[in-house]
């Protein structure tokens, strides 16, 4: 029998990677003569791929960008962060004691990120937590991304895990949306960058700390009722 399986976000939800990704977004903007935007205006595209920041950043610097502009600041984009993928990135509070917790109970883990896997692999292996994941499935790994709920079946059997056995932990509307369609319980955290409180998106629980993680997972899935109680 699969063990259960708990499959994380990355962007906003593990990992607080915003400080590097608005470095290298600001640089863009300087080598192109604009301003640098803060944390704030942007903190909702952080986790909605390299195309939606850059977009986001020269609008609020003051310039629309075309889509044949795009392109050649979001490679640039992609050069720089990941030559700076993990210098100032941090797992958010409690996140590895609680995964810590868990593993002791039998839980596996999985990546479902619509950052590309190229960045995501060697983000987490620099942060010393990539052995942890039966899986990681980026943005780029598949034809699909969240809110597909594809994006997260896949995730599911590539951890060799079963539908009935997962919860997602995600920070997002397109998570919860892509839970939701793909027969799975979801948490909500309130420590990500969605520019709203996740539960406008209506998941089945929501945590303010890691610390309520494990309490959560036996509140919104029966396999971890069974897992953990």
């Amino acid at each position: 029998m699969a063990r259960p399986l708990v499959i994380f976000d990355l962007d906003g939800t593990l990992l607080d990677t915003a400080p590097d990704l608005l470095r290298a977004l600001n640089t863009v903007l300087a080598e192109a003569g604009m301003p640098a935007v803060d944390r704030s205006s942007v903190e909702y595209n952080f986790g909605h791929g390299a195309k939606s920041l850059i977009v986001e950043g020269f609008r609020r610097a003051g310039h629309a960008l075309s889509d044949d502009e795009v392109e050649p600041y979001v490679r640039r984009f992609l050069d720089l962060y990941a030559a700076g993928v993990a210098v100032d990135t941090e797992a958010f509070p409690g996140a590895v004691a609680a995964m810590d917790r868990l593993a002791d109970r039998g839980v596996g883990f999985a990546v479902c990120t619509n950052k590309r896997e190229y960045l995501a692999r060697p983000l987490l292996r620099q942060l010393d937590l990539l052995d942890r994941f039966d899986a990681v499935i980026g943005g780029d790994t598949l034809p699909v991304r969240k809110p597909d709920p594809q994006h997260i079946l896949s995730t599911i059997e590539a951890a060799a895990a079963e539908v009935t056995q997962a919860v997602m932990v995600g920070d997002s509307d397109a998570d919860i949306k892509a839970a939701k369609a793909a027969g799975i319980p979801v948490i909500g955290v309130n420590f990500g960058y969605s520019p709203v409180p996740v539960s406008t998106f209506e998941p089945d629980a929501v945590i303010d700390h890691f610390d309520d993680l494990y309490d959560a997972l036996q509140q919104v899935s029966p396999a971890f009722r069974t897992a953990l109680g």
